[in-house]
This record gives structure tokens, sequence and C-alpha cells, in this order.
């Protein structure tokens, strides 16, 4: 068995001498027994997962959650169990810079999709265009080692860049793993931003991939895929032309596989070097909004939030700040006492109330100036009031500025930032128009009263013990985002930790043990879900700046 260690996610902690957990992506909380909270402790200090059942397990529920990364010792597979294939339509210089690069590959497959000139040397050519989608279908189908590289013709990768990739698939559950994608540099004012808000560019922390998560997608531009789990899923949707490769890694997830993302591979990906052609590619971004919502549901919604955190900001927003601070207060007070049979602290609760709060605002801020630009921008600028809330929202670019300090003064960098918001939100208000649906731009306020928001999970050695009954609905949504307005390193596309779930001890846990011999040390874990986030995969938030709220962006390739 492959030796396995984890290390704790950036935004971990813990509390109760380590009995308590909480961070992972979305946010939740975790009661570990004693047993349990000594092995992590053991874990996070570089000590081995032992090969017992009980203890893979912990790991695995742990790695799940998001608040451990798995770091294996060694990888069975190498390059040599690896076909890359290129979807590529024209650009013949970008691939002659590409394939020096993966010659340590069992195989390269290009697929001409279409160019008006042949390109010569391609695997395999289609008359006209099909798309990208087509195009990787085509390439992965002629494939015949156990994992296929997806990589973009203007895509280079970095020397050993499948080092950091193959391990994990030591993990049977993992089906797919993305490098980094980095913007190569440059000293226009175009490529300058790119280099901090690359549309590919998912920030630096590892994450899981699914829906809600920190790291919502990850882009088809540079996937490493077992070819199993093509042939299984179908691969990517031909039907789509933007949005293929996040549709994919959701189907893959909502199947109950494993994606994860790892910086610590790289590639280096070439920005549009024209104004006009960037501004295209965030608009048809925006378009794939509507498809993706046809298929994925709320996952795609421009802003999840809980209905308490809105009412919250509404009573500033109507001229009663004092009706919004109230609801605020009365959240964050009532939180201690739907926590305390998780044993959070009263302190702890009450910080998660306020981040939750506050992040919740930057997350409306974002859908306004976003996805809602079209409606929310002229109907606010025609009052006053409104041109103030219109300020404080294009002031949070202005706070990203001076938390970041690109190589961009303020001024042009909040410009650009609401520009690159405009082309997206058009793009998404198009996709809707299309196909008549307005399932992108509808919110999903998870915590209206009477909608259950609570689910009950149990142990994996607790199978044959009822829980007791689940804790009400947390009604104060804020109070699992702490993430959301904690980057942590998260990346344009997952936007921070867009949708938090807490999952409490609750008293499912009292008195159950697992087998003898089997005790993996968590307990069971009744949950209420809250949520003050968003799930949509906001794209271009690079180099580790949460976009919560951005919206469900997607990548052409």
């Amino acid at each position: 068995m492959t030796p396995l260690r984890v290390t704790a996610d950036a935004g971990l902690r813990r509390l109760n001498g380590g009995r308590l957990l909480l961070g992972g992506s979305p946010y939740r909380v975790l009661r570990l027994s004693e047993a349990g909270a000594r092995l992590v402790d053991a874990w996070l200090t570089g000590t081995p997962v032992a090969g017992l059942p009980s203890h893979r397990r912990l790991a695995a529920r742990l790695v799940r959650a998001g608040v451990v990364h798995p770091v294996y010792g060694s990888a069975r597979l190498t390059g040599r169990d690896v076909t890359v294939v290129v979807p590529v339509r024209d650009h013949a210089e970008a691939l002659a810079r590409l394939l020096p690069a993966v010659q340590d590959a069992a195989d390269v497959v290009v697929v001409d999709d279409g160019s008006l000139r042949p390109l010569p040397g391609a695997t395999v050519r289609h008359p006209a265009s099909r798309g990208p989608a087509a195009a990787r279908n085509t390439g992965w189908r002629l494939a015949g080692t156990e994992l296929v590289a997806f990589l973009d013709a203007d895509v280079v990768p970095d020397p050993h860049w499948l080092g950091p990739l193959l391990p994990h698939f030591e993990d049977p559950d993992v089906v797919a793993v993305a490098p980094r994608v980095l913007s190569v540099p440059g000293t226009s004012l175009l490529a300058r931003y790119e280099q901090v808000r690359s549309s590919l560019d998912l920030g630096g922390a590892a994450a899981p991939v699914r829906p809600g998560s920190r790291v919502s997608y990850v882009p088809s531009a540079a996937l490493l895929v077992r070819a199993s789990a093509l042939r299984s899923s179908g691969g990517f949707d031909e039907r789509m032309r933007f949005g293929e490769d996040v549709d994919l890694v959701w189907r893959l997830a909502a199947a109950g596989s494993l994606v994860r993302y790892e910086p610590a591979s790289t590639v280096r990906h070439a920005p549009r070097s024209r104004w006009r052609g960037w501004a295209r590619q965030r608009f048809e971004y925006g378009t794939s909004a509507a498809p993706l919502a046809l298929r994925h549901g709320r996952a795609v919604a421009p802003l999840k939030m809980s209905a308490w955190s809105v009412a919250a900001w509404a009573g500033p927003a109507v001229g009663r700040p004092l009706a919004g601070l109230t609801v605020a207060g009365v959240t964050a007070a009532l939180l201690p006492r739907k926590l305390e049979a998780a044993a959070v602290p009263a302190a702890e609760s009450l910080r998660l109330a306020l981040y939750g709060h506050l992040g919740a605002g930057r997350l409306l801020a974002d859908a306004l100036t976003r996805s809602w630009w079209p409606v929310a921008v002229p109907a606010l600028a025609a009052t006053r009031r409104g041109r103030w809330l219109l300020a404080a929202a294009y002031g949070c670019h202005v706070r990203e500025w001076y938390q970041r300090r690109p190589p961009i003064d303020p001024l042009r960098w909040t410009a650009l930032r609401a520009l690159d918001d405009l082309c997206y939100g058009s793009g998404v208000w198009w996709g809707a128009v299309q196909h008549r649906t307005l399932a992108p731009l509808l919110p999903d306020l998870a915590e209206w009263p009477g909608r259950d928001g609570v689910h009950t999970e149990t142990g994996p050695d607790l199978r044959d013990t009822p829980p007791a009954a689940a804790p009400p609905a947390l009604g104060p949504g804020p109070a699992a985002a702490a993430a959301a307005d904690n980057d942590g390193g998260g990346g344009g596309g997952g936007g921070g930790s867009s949708r938090a779930v807490l999952l409490t001890g609750g008293g499912a846990a009292t008195g159950a043990t697992a087998p003898a011999g089997e005790d993996d040390g968590s307990t069971a874990l009744a949950g209420g879900d809250t949520t003050t986030g968003t799930a949509a995969p906001a794209r271009g938030d690079g180099n580790g700046a949460g976009a919560a709220g951005a919206g469900p962006g997607v990548q052409a390739g």
C-alpha cells in the first residue's frame, strides 16, 4: 500500500484539544473522539496514515471534506501511462511550442478541429470545426493508456508537471486532477491584469473540486483524467460550446468520484493579446451559465446565501440600517445556542457569524455588479441611496487592489474589474435569452423559513447505530461562512469558500462507537445546512483571492 501522509488546509482551525475541526470546503464543523484527535495530531506532525481500514476511512473523510490534503510517498503510474490529447484549430505556432514539452508521455494525439490550413502531423482531422468538446472526445477515444492528459495548444507545461499529479491516482476514488494554470508574463496592461486575474488560474491552495467548494471547477485547458472515467461518463458534452469542462467535472463529482486541484503542478497559458478578444472571451464564459443551470440547477446560482443575511443587508439598502443590524445581531446571538451541541465555543460561534455577515455583503455586491448588473446597476444609479450602494460595491475592487497590490494603479484596476464583470454578466443574460430560462439569474436563498436545510451524516463505522434527531436548521446562515470572507488561497474558480455547510456533532454521536478494532476516531455527524456563499464557478480571480459570488463563469480552453 502506498504510504499516505496528510497536511492541514490553510484554513483549518482546531479547538477543544483537537477534537473540534473547523474548516474545509464547503466550510464545516467536524467533531472527533479523543482517539480520532490523537490520530489527526500524529498525522499533522508527519506520521503516515496506517494501513488499518478504519484509519484510512477517517483520513479519506477528512480529505473529502477538504480539511486536510493527501501527500503520497510515491506513484505507481508514470508518464508512460499518459496519453496527451491536444485539441487545436489554426494555432500551428502554439502547437509547435507545446509538443517538445510533452515528450515524456506514452503518446500524443493532436486533433485538428477544422483548421483553415490542415496542420501537418495531426493525428486526426475534423473536416469542419466541431468544437473543443468534440475534439477532446475524438482524442481520448484513441488513447490506449490508463490516463489521458488534456492540454490546449496555447498551454506549455512546466518541466516535471506530471510529478505532483500522478500520486493522487493512488486513491482509487480520484478520477481527475488538474494543475495550476498560470498566465504567461508580459508587460502590457492586459498581460499584467491577466497575471493577477487570469480566467484559468484557480490560486495556490490545493482543494477538492465540486460545486460549492473553494475550487468548484477546473478547466480542461490542462486536466489529467482516468480513461475509465471518460468512458463511463461519455466524456465531454458536445452540445456545449463553452462550459463543457465544468459540466464534466460536476458529473464526475455527482457520481461520487473525487476530482482534485493540485497547484504544485503548473502549466503556462498564453492570454488573449487584444482587448477585444479578451472581452469576447469573458462574454462567452458568461453564456455557458444557462446551459449549466439547465443541467445542474442551483449549482450555478449567481448568489447563494442565507435569507437571514439577505435580510440583514436589505435593511441598510432600503434606508433601515437599524433593522438590518437587529437581524444581524439576533442571528449572531442565536448561533452559539445552535452550535452548543457540537461543543463550539461561544466566542468562535460569534466570530463565524460576524465573518459570515461581512462575507455575505461581499457576495451580494459581486452579484449586483456582475451577473445582475444589466438590471441592478441602472436601477441603483437612479437614486442617491443606490449610488452610495454602487460605490460601496465597486469599492470591493479597491479593497482587492489594496490586499493584492497588482502591478496596476488602483483606478485602472477598478475600471478593468468593472469591465470584466460587465462582459461576463452580459454573457449570462445573453445565454439566458438564448436558452429561454431565468435559471442562471436566480439566487439560491437556502434558508428561507420552512425550507429544510438539515441533513444527517453518520460515521463510516456506525452502520448499526440509529442517529438521534438532527438539530434544527441553523437559521443564522452566516454561521458557516468564515471562509466566505477568508480566501485562504482559493482561486478565481471556486470563489472563496462559496457554499458553507456546517456538520455539527449534534446528539447523533452520543454513546455511538465503531465495531471493536475498527474505531476510526470520528463521531456520527448530524448537520444543519447553512449557506453564505456562491457555488458558481467564477472565472478570473487567480493567485488566490477568492471571488465568491462572481458567478458561473466557464472557459472555452
